[in-house]
């Protein structure tokens, strides 16, 4: 207002440029940057990267800009017919005099609702002091082993396992699995964590997924989630999303990463790097053992010049060194001589270890002698064992009794009898005899 009221009083004639610099002036500041909702139409992503689209609703419409560096940062495609939220400063493009947009922040519509629980619960923790410092644990430098909780199919796993195998491919990886998208996917995060503090199979614990719009990662801002992390005695690094993601996990974690690659770098150290270190190290201490080394050799020359005559010195060197040979020399021939009986005694004890194959071949024929003589024996035995049962057999046959003369008596039933007490007078009986048989009545008995 105070430009136009000085172009008023000014009462002069200006050009369409300095009009159209006059209503940005006044535009840009007199309305603050602001959230504004409405439908996408006509979207285009230029070349360059900058994205130009029309947000309208059922009255009106309004031409955006959404500049490269700021489009970028967004992990979905916006399109025509889309809903949205924009955070813009409102403008005017002095080149066309159009009023516009320039977007510095974009989301799907309904998103609101979200950011709103976000930043509630993201405050009422902080309250509680789950996110101060002196909550977080140190990450092991060297850790045994490290563990991982996602999705087996999630892209981040994969990312995260070549990091890690790259960096100290020694290092055991330990998955508990979980989903990390969906209904009840915060539940089963918090399980896994549980899971993995009970087991304590691992140093520290990389909870990663790939990134998302706020939906999709959704789960990693439940307070379940929140709570497990915060619960977890292993140190809890936090790899979720893209570098400008930010969950309420991230806060609870020990450590945050911007990406799950970097939080596998965060778990482990660089062998290369540690290779290097060492190598640096190692040249590092050599020259310094190096100069320790002169220094005393020259300490040792200047001692040397104070004790007695080389000449002397050496004598007795000379002296101790004879002495040191002879006494290696015996040694070393006790040494060999020792040797040797325990080489003659190992001969000998193997050779008395080792089997006679001319008593072991005599042994062999002898016993398949006495094993072909014992089972013709055998059979033998077997033989006449059956020839007496076959006659005993023959013994106790009816048929030889009958041959003597004697003879079977039965009743009309059947029923064999063995006193004539069993037989009434005038009773018909069958005669059984060695050949044939008979009919007969019964006309006495005693």
């Amino acid at each position: 207002m105070d430009l136009l009221s000085v172009a008023d009083k000014s009462s002069r004639v200006i050009g369409v440029a300095e009009l159209n610099r006059l209503a940005k002036e006044l535009i840009e500041r007199q309305l603050p940057l602001m959230w504004v909702a409405g439908e996408i139409s006509n979207f285009m992503r230029a070349a360059s990267g900058h994205c130009y689209f029309s947000l309208k609703d059922a009255q009106a419409q309004v031409r955006c800009v959404m500049f490269r560096h700021k489009a970028q940062l967004h992990d979905w495609k916006p399109e025509n017919g889309m809903q949205i939220e924009v955070r813009a400063t409102p403008s005017f493009y002095e080149a066309r005099g159009e009023f516009q947009l320039n977007v510095e922040a974009m989301r799907r519509a309904g998103l609101g609702a979200l950011y709103a629980a976000f930043e509630q619960l993201k405050a009422r923790l902080s309250a509680e002091g789950l996110f101060a410092e002196e909550r977080k644990q140190v990450l092991p430098r060297f850790p045994r082993a490290i563990g991982i909780v996602t999705s087996p199919h999630a892209a981040a796993l994969r990312d995260v396992l070549t990091t890690l195998k790259r960096r100290m491919p020694a290092i055991p990886i330990i998955i508990y699995p979980t989903p990390v998208q969906g209904e009840g996917a915060a539940a089963k995060i918090a399980a896994a964590l549980a899971t993995a503090d009970a087991r304590a199979e691992c140093d520290v614990l990389i909870l990663c997924r790939g990134g998302g719009s706020i939906e999709d990662l959704w789960a990693f801002n439940e307070e379940v989630v929140a709570r497990a992390i915060d619960a977890c005695k292993l140190p809890v690094i936090c790899g979720v999303g893209h570098e400008t993601d930010f969950t309420i996990a991230d806060f609870v974690a020990d450590v945050r990463a911007p990406t799950p690659t970097a939080a596998a770098q965060l778990a482990c150290p660089n062998c290369v790097d540690l290779r290097e270190r060492a190598v640096q190290l190692y040249h590092r201490f050599k020259r310094v053992m190096e100069r320790a080394l002169e220094r005393r050799m020259q300490h040792v020359d200047g001692f040397a010049r104070r004790l007695v005559h080389p000449g002397e010195r050496i004598a007795n060197q000379l002296r101790d060194v004879a002495q040191l040979g002879g006494r290696l020399r015996g040694a070393w021939a006790h040494a060999g001589a020792d040797r040797q009986w325990q080489l003659r005694d190992l001969v000998q004890r193997l050779r008395a270890a080792g089997p006679d194959v001319g008593a072991l071949v005599i042994r062999q024929d002898v016993l398949a002698r006495r094993l072909g003589g014992a089972a013709v024996k055998r059979v033998e035995t077997l033989t006449a064992r059956l020839k007496s049962m076959a006659a005993h057999l023959a013994h106790l046959n009816p048929q030889s009794v009958f041959e003597r003369g004697y003879s079977m008596v039965e009743t009309a039933d059947g029923k064999i009898v063995r006193a004539s007490s069993e037989l009434q007078l005038n009773e018909d009986v069958k005669l059984t005899f060695a050949h044939g048989w008979a009919r007969a009545k019964v006309k006495d008995k005693g």
